[in-house]
């Protein structure tokens, strides 16, 4: 019997929904900053009236993790609970990292990818990602939120072509421009639930699966904005 999971992500700017039946993936994506939660449930039913299936037939229900927008993260996640809920599905959180590293690989099939969302207050969201033969990804070192000037004594490796993705590589053109490697721009700026949906059994195999009120995001940045706050030390 074929797989079949379904993707929701509405971390960064982008709004995405995608379904996977075995080897075959449905997908819906739209740059819709401040409209997730009007765009992400019509989506969700396309998807599903396209594949001609069910939620409750599904194996479980993927999401964007974060990092991202703060905002866009809960959306995401609290869109997908109520999904996973009302199914009985367990959930699987997915990295917005991770999912732009195999973007870049779907277009261009980078197996090294230097992935940088814009995180604000002059850092960004970083991951660097090497690909396995079977299609997973190893995350080197961990995934972390960080001043761009700062990144180059956190290199694991930077041997080879690295290909970048997200909006950093934009935003800290000149600090990022210092890091001590090859690279080239790979076109991805957004993570996007098809991409997700592709890591999704990877997580499902690891035994990764939660239930719904188990489900958490990852903002990388809590502890600090916890900090900022009287009494959260």
């Amino acid at each position: 019997m074929s797989t079949k999971i379904l993707a929701v992500d509405t971390a960064t700017e982008n709004c995405s929904v995608a379904l996977m039946v075995g080897n075959a993936v449905i997908s819906r994506c739209e740059y819709a900053p401040r409209e997730h939660t009007t765009k992400i449930l019509p989506m969700v039913d396309a998807v599903l009236a396209e594949g001609g299936v069910k939620l409750n037939q599904l194996d479980a229900l993927a999401f964007g993790r974060g990092p991202g927008s703060f905002t866009g993260v809960r959306i995401g996640i609290g869109i997908a609970q109520g999904l996973a809920f009302g199914a009985d599905l367990p959930m699987l959180g997915i990295s917005t990292l991770a999912a732009m590293a195999q973007g870049t690989y779907r277009i261009h099939q980078s197996e090294q990818v230097l992935a940088a969302i814009d995180a604000r207050m002059g850092e960004v969201y970083w991951g660097q990602y090497q690909r396995h033969a079977d299609g997973d990804w190893q995350v080197l070192g961990r995934e972390r939120v960080i001043q761009p000037a700062s990144l180059s004594e956190q290199l694991t490796e930077t041997q080879g072509l690295w290909l970048t993705a997200g909006t950093g590589w934009e935003a800290y053109v000149e600090q990022l421009a210092a890091l001590p490697l090859e690279r080239q721009s790979g076109e991805v700026l957004y993570p996007d639930a098809q991409d997700m949906v592709h890591l999704a059994p990877f997580a499902l195999a690891r035994g990764e699966a939660v239930a719904a009120e188990h489900a958490s995001p990852v903002y990388l940045r809590d502890t600090v904005t916890w900090k900022k706050l009287p009494g959260r030390e």
